[in-house]
């Protein structure tokens, strides 16, 4: 992990690219890639360097591959005359790499503010085991906070 302000370059634990390959789900869609979740399932242990790789030199040189920045549209119908443009919404599918990226970047992230405690001991938004709900419930009945008396 880096360290506070050392300037050390990001480095990932292998294993949050490893929980993340196994919690792939294998019918997701394919995104613009055209790389899918099964595909990385199958491959697993030996598309972790090559993902590691990957994620080192986006972090590292602030830079992603286009296909992994481009996301396909697709309108999905969501009710009534399929004529009209307003009965369908738009879908972005976007890279299954891509996604699993963020989630081991965000999983960085959280360890580097638990470790330095970085984070507001009533910050409940970005972190496991909080919730708006959560928020809520531990603001409740405390006079000044969130507009709630009690």
């Amino acid at each position: 992990m880096q360290g506070e302000n050392t300037g050390e370059p990001f480095t990932i634990d292998i294993q949050i690219i490893r929980r993340r390959i196994r919690a792939i789900g294998r019918n997701k869609s394919v995104g613009p890639e055209r790389i899918s979740g099964e595909i990385l399932k199958l491959g697993g242990e030996a598309m972790i360097p090559y993902l590691a790789r990957l994620l080192d030199i986006t972090m590292n040189n602030g830079t992603l591959p286009f296909d992994l920045k481009t996301a396909m549209v697709i309108p999905i119908h969501k009710g009534g005359d399929r004529s009209l443009v307003t009965n369908y919404r738009p879908v972005s599918l976007t890279s299954v790499v891509c996604k699993q990226m963020e989630h081991a970047i965000a999983s960085y992230l959280r360890q580097v503010w638990d470790k330095n405690n970085w984070l507001y001991e009533g910050q409940h938004g970005f972190r496991l085991g909080y919730s708006c709900e959560s928020q809520i419930i531990t603001n409740y009945g405390m006079p000044g906070h969130c507009g709630l008396s009690g």
